[in-house]
């Protein structure tokens, strides 16, 4: 009776900051890490003691952070009460369990609902599991004596232990998450891949490739999942993080923020009954349209090291610099919109050069990828390659405008945006053969970087030579696909997999 979901992390390429005030758009490439959820029955009988007083057991298990919660669930509001726990407890879980119960209750007919009362009184036994890349384990390769490799990175075992950052931080940076992270967004991902399992569990969705209503089911996993996401933040964040968790990479346009307000008053203590059919009937007004790299271009992300950023404090310290200087920060904000709406139109104007004319665009392409940027109009051999050229100079100068305009406003809320090391490893990065974008991904900081590149040999060459500037390249690559559900425990497939004679145990 186990199901397992999963959902990508994501890189949003554009639309940092402005993102989170309609209508400025953001550009998000969902990514092949993932993080996968497993709910099974607690119990293989009904619990008796459970039907007597209203409550249901649950159980977390993070076996990469060795810790195992326990609650109660009442059956009779849906809330979720912690009786024991090795920590202080998961809330973008608990909050995914809570709403997920009571949109399932809400949705349900009397049958159904005496279905899934069943369900609750066997209990639910939830385990999560996170992807490698969410995390940072460059220390821990360091420690071993491995070099700092992709193959390194891979030797590893799968859904391996979790690094915790140390408390003093050398580096003054401030305000650092409790876990060494690389910034692919792994609550959204948790939290999104939490609630499709327990929608699948509860039979409110299908979620198979073969099913008619796919897309209103995914649209349920949506609301659940930017509700439970944004309670558990103890705020309305933009949710590009779970659309792209949900639906993989995309255009966005956030909702507006007072589609939550109800649950915003659950907090309050209005009753969570009443608080879903509010969300589930809101007019959930977000935008998202398909949107992917153009052909022969890799998403690469390369890890410094400094162990990662706190976003929403970042944020916070942006949000006062507007207060503060209204006026130059709407400037800032303009022209960073019409920079992102560049790189975007580049972006599209290339992949229909690929689509029309694939011949001059793969030729081009593999010139450049081992060619200078100052030789690059050079290697075309007629119009259509010339446009080809043209549209990858737009797209980097775009980029390039993206990136000053960013350390701008950095530099001005105060916080480091671009901070000076992420600066030169960025210029390094975009310097070389077969380099079109690099740039520091999201609200920016000290996260992982990431660079695009074209054709096939450049992505190894920018992996080795991160390597020698001691950055660790990830494994990470663009995969469009958002939640999806699995075929079993993914650790009973991969325990396996990696390099056996490098393996850090």
């Amino acid at each position: 009776m186990a199901v397992v979901a999963s959902a990508p992390g994501k890189v949003l390429l554009t639309g940092g900051y402005l993102i989170l005030e309609r209508p400025n758009a953001g550009i998000v490439l969902s990514t092949n890490a993932r993080f996968h959820a497993i709910v099974k029955p607690l119990f293989d009988q009904l619990s008796p003691e459970s039907w007597a007083w209203g409550w249901s057991d649950v159980k977390l298990t993070s076996p990469q952070l060795n810790r195992e919660s326990m609650y109660k669930l009442s059956l009779k509001n849906f809330n979720l009460q912690r009786v024991s726990s090795s920590d202080s407890g998961n809330p973008f879980v608990e909050h995914a369990v809570e709403y997920a119960v009571a949109a399932a209750n809400a949705t349900f007919d009397r049958s159904k609902k005496d279905a899934l009362d069943k369900l609750l009184l066997q209990g639910l036994d939830i385990t999560i599991l996170g992807g490698n890349d969410f995390y940072s384990y460059r220390s821990q390769i360091e420690a071993h004596g491995l070099p700092l490799t992709s193959e390194s990175l891979a030797s590893l075992p799968p859904f391996k232990s979790i690094t915790f950052n140390a408390d003093e931080n050398a580096s003054g940076q401030q305000c650092r998450p409790e876990v060494a992270k690389t910034g692919l967004g792994s609550s959204a991902a948790m939290t999104t891949a939490v609630v499709a399992a327990l929608l699948k569990y509860f039979g409110l969705v299908d979620l198979s490739s073969s099913s008619y209503n796919e897309t209103a089911d995914l649209d349920l996993v949506h609301i659940i999942a930017q509700s439970a996401h944004c309670i558990a933040q103890g705020k309305v964040g933009s949710g590009f993080d779970v659309s792209s968790a949900v639906y993989g990479s995309q255009r966005y346009v956030r909702f507006s923020p007072s589609v939550l307000s109800s649950a915003q008053d659950a907090v309050r203590g209005m009753p969570l009954q009443e608080v879903i059919v509010d969300i589930l009937s809101g007019n959930w007004d977000h935008e998202r349209t398909k949107f992917s790299l153009p052909p022969l271009m890799t998403l690469l992300l390369g890890e410094p090291g400094v162990g990662g950023s706190s976003t929403p404090s970042m944020v916070g310290a942006v949000k006062k610099w507007q207060q503060a200087d209204p006026q130059k920060s709407q400037e800032t904000w303009k022209i960073l919109s019409a920079a992102n709406s560049m790189l975007e139109t580049q972006l599209k104007a290339l992949s229909q050069l690929a689509e029309e004319h694939w011949i001059a665009y793969k030729s081009v392409i593999d010139s450049c990828s081992t060619t200078k940027i100052d030789k690059w109009v050079e290697q075309a051999a007629d119009h259509k390659q010339e446009a080809v050229a043209k549209a990858l100079l737009g797209a980097r100068e775009a980029m390039l405008d993206i990136r000053k305009h960013m350390r701008q406003m950095g530099e001005a809320a105060g916080v480091p945006i671009e901070p000076e090391s992420q600066t030169k490893l960025l210029d390094v990065t975009m310097n070389m053969e077969g380099v079109l974008l690099a740039g520091v991904p999201g609200a920016g900081g000290f996260d992982a970087v990431f660079a695009v590149t074209l054709g096939n040999s450049s992505s190894s060459n920018l992996a080795a030579t991160w390597s020698s500037l001691d950055v660790l390249a990830l494994l990470v690559r663009e995969d469009p696909c958002g939640v999806r559900l699995e075929r079993g425990d993914p650790r009973s497939s991969e325990i396996t997999s990696g390099v056996s004679a490098l393996s850090i145990q």
